[in-house]
Order: C-alpha cells, then structure tokens, then sequence
C-alpha cells in the first residue's frame, strides 16, 4: 500500500545522502567508508565534503576533518551558548591549572609530567588527572629514560572541543624577547 508520501518524494542527491550518513554517525568517519556507502570514489566524496564545508561556512554546524575521518560538530562560535542550553556551564569549565597544564601539553607533546611541571613551576598531577577524565589528553606510552616516566598527548577529542582539524591549526606562541626568556629560565 502507497502512502501519501510515497511516490512524491525524489531521490536525493549525492551532497544530501553524504550529509545524513555524517548526521548519524556517532565520530568521525574515514572517507574511503563513506565512498563505499556511497558508491563514489574517494575523490568524489572529498568534492561533497569541500561543498558540504563551504554551505556550513555560515551555519551552526560545522565539518571537523581530522586523522580518524570526518564529522559534524557545532560551530565553535556556539560552544557557550550549548552549553548554557545544555546545562553543562559549570561542570565544563576548566581551571586556570588545567588550561595551562592543557596549553603545555598540546604545544611541547609528547611530554612528561615533570616536564610540564618544570614549566609550569609546580606540580600538575590533579591538572593531569582532570584532563585525562575529561578525554582532552592521553597517555601515549613511555619515555626511555630512567624512570620511564608517562609521555603525554592531546586526543580527538581535544580537537573537537577547541574546533581545530590538526595540531598544526593551533595559534602560533608569540615570540619572546632576551628579557622575558631570562625570566622564565
């Protein structure tokens, strides 16, 4: 039996079909899986997907390409706003020692506790233990060294929440000058 819906509808097209696979997927997604579900070479979907980014450029959703594949993600520009709706304003925000403990991370990785403790000039054990629980950084082995000491890295994830698709996205250190250098020595 024929709904009324049915034999009105037409058939989508590529961009749409790639937009819904993307909407129910729960991560990232590889574009060679994508070109299979498809039927499309690897090439075709990386044209929709430029297509895709360039009709989101102005909207509240965003394509986030990273190693692991490619998603749908909120604008960052929308992230407090999320958050408020979402009532997680205050069980998201890290502390002044997580975010400067997360900043070192990100710029010198892979790297140690007593690395980044001898940046920051104290001890980032309780940073490190909330930025692990939260996902934004992992452990990624050991140093050979003595001791062995726990090298450090940033996740997926911690791209995800600051909108960035690589590392190589993240704002240049400003550069320091002979006297701020001797004050940080």
């Amino acid at each position: 039996m024929e709904t009324a819906l049915e034999g009105t509808t037409q058939p989508l097209l590529p961009a749409a079909l790639l937009e819904s696979l993307l909407f129910v997927s729960s991560g990232p997604v590889a574009v060679g899986r994508l070109a299979l579900a498809l039927e499309l070479t690897t090439q075709q979907v990386q044209a929709l997907l430029a297509e895709l980014a360039d009709t989101y450029a102005t909207r509240g959703i965003r394509l986030q390409t990273t190693a692991d594949g490619v998603q749908l993600t909120t604008a960052p520009e929308a992230g407090a706003l999320i958050e408020r709706f979402l009532g997680l304003e205050l069980s998201t925000r890290l502390s002044q020692a997580a975010l400067e403990t997360l900043a070192i991370v990100a710029y010198m990785q892979p790297i140690t506790r007593p690395t980044i403790d001898q940046v920051r000039g104290v001890n980032s054990d309780g940073a490190l233990r909330t930025l692990l629980s939260k996902g934004l950084i992992q452990e990624l082995g050991r140093q050979e060294s003595p001791g062995r000491p726990i090298l450090y890295g940033t996740t997926t994830d911690f791209l995800q929440h600051f909108g960035l698709s690589s590392l190589e996205n993240l704002p240049p250190l400003p550069e320091m000058n002979g006297d701020e250098r001797a004050e940080t020595s």
